[in-house]
């Protein structure tokens, strides 16, 4: 089991929807979770992508400096860069962070904010280019000389002279729940993402990936994105949920689903149906909880509980076939903590799998009457 978490890249704060209990995002900042991530056990953190965002690639090489062994899960753009350019981006960070560098493929689901950036395909059309970028860099990445007359990118004795770390490439994530998205990660990915959905939805959806790859003489991994509402008991976990949204109001919500609405995303709309804009019936399955994408685009769900209950709720995920968990939660540098003081130890053993290995280093608790530490003097 890998456990990721988020660099909040397009803002953070206590609640969601208004400028009351914001915070400053800043290098710092970011900066300050990272850390936090790295020792706290963390397998990687993940860095949005998308004009509303700091630049992934800025930001992630920021960070390698002040990191030891988290992973980047760096957004690709194809249509936003060359594929070219994109290899000797992702050979040259990966070189520099001692291999640390991972590649989330995003082909993007808002025409608006495509169209700001140059990009003027239709949802499909996306796809194919995609195709054709990931064959070129996948090519690059092996040392390979590429030439490729495709339908939206040409290349002509193209290479990547200086190589990166991992053979024979950085692993590659790729999210997206469209026929055209899928058939594509199929191709490409080493990884299938997924957003928070009811269990019986991923199962199918990891299905037919699978059906998809093995197609394309292929096997892919799977993980899923997640935001995380723990606490120690059932009621502070929702009490905190509904305090995350207590200072939303409609208008709010009525301003940010007209611009899910406009998107081609297949993903988004499946994360929209799950609470169609409305407040009531939040809890769409079990401890899933669809408030964030009241306001939030992308990944729209939570997991709230106990800690005991959270567990088990990622372990039936788990029992499908998802080894990567992306989470999250408000604000980032406290919940980093809150999450792994409380699911870690749960997750860690019930996964059957190794404590992290890079534990925090220092004494546990404090000291009691300067002799005694906590749970010592029982």
């Amino acid at each position: 089991m890998k456990l990721f978490w988020f660099i909040p890249t397009y803002g953070d704060g206590h609640y969601l929807g208004t400028g009351i209990g914001a915070r400053t995002t800043s290098p710092v900042y970011y900066r300050q979770i990272a850390v936090a991530a790295d020792d706290l056990g963390y397998d990687g953190v993940l860095l949005p992508t998308g004009r509303s965002c700091d630049d992934p690639w800025v930001t992630a090489s920021a960070l390698i400096p002040v990191t030891k062994r988290l992973k980047f899960l760096i957004a690709v753009r194809p249509g936003l860069v060359s594929p070219t350019l994109a290899a000797r981006m992702a050979a040259s960070f990966d070189r520099s962070s001692e291999g640390r560098l991972l590649i989330n493929v995003v082909a993007g689901g808002d025409p608006v904010e495509l169209e700001a950036d140059g990009l003027f395909l239709k949802h499909d059309e996306r796809y194919e280019l995609t195709d054709e970028f990931m064959v070129i860099w996948r090519r690059l990445l092996q040392q390979e000389t590429v030439t490729l007359n495709g339908k939206h990118l040409q290349v002509a004795e193209a290479v990547n002279l200086l190589p990166a770390l991992q053979q024979p490439h950085p692993p590659v994530y790729f999210g997206g729940s469209s026929p055209a998205a899928i058939g594509v990660a199929a191709k490409h990915a080493d990884c299938y993402l997924t957003w928070g959905e009811p269990l019986e939805q991923v199962r199918q959806k990891i299905a037919h990936v699978k059906e998809q790859a093995k197609a394309a003489g292929r096997t892919v991994t799977f993980g899923i994105r997640l935001h995380i509402i723990v606490r120690e008991t059932a009621e502070e976990a929702w009490a905190a949920a509904d305090r995350l949204i207590r200072h939303l109001d409609d208008e709010t919500i009525a301003k940010a689903q007209q611009v899910y609405a406009r998107m081609d995303s297949h993903g988004q709309q499946r994360m929209t149906a799950t609470h169609n804009g409305s407040r009531s019936g939040l809890e769409i399955a079990p401890n899933l909880w669809a408030g964030i994408g009241l306001v939030r685009g992308g990944a729209g769900t939570a997991l709230v509980g106990d800690a005991d209950t959270v567990a088990e709720r990622i372990n039936e995920y788990r029992e499908l076939g998802i080894d990567t968990f992306i989470l999250s939660g408000y604000p980032h540098l406290e919940e980093s903590y809150r999450v792994a003081e409380l699911l870690f130890p749960k997750l860690r053993t019930d996964a059957g799998s190794e404590s992290p290995s890079v534990a925090p280093k220092g004494r546990s608790g404090e000291m009691i009457a300067y002799n005694y530490k906590p749970g010592s003097h029982r």
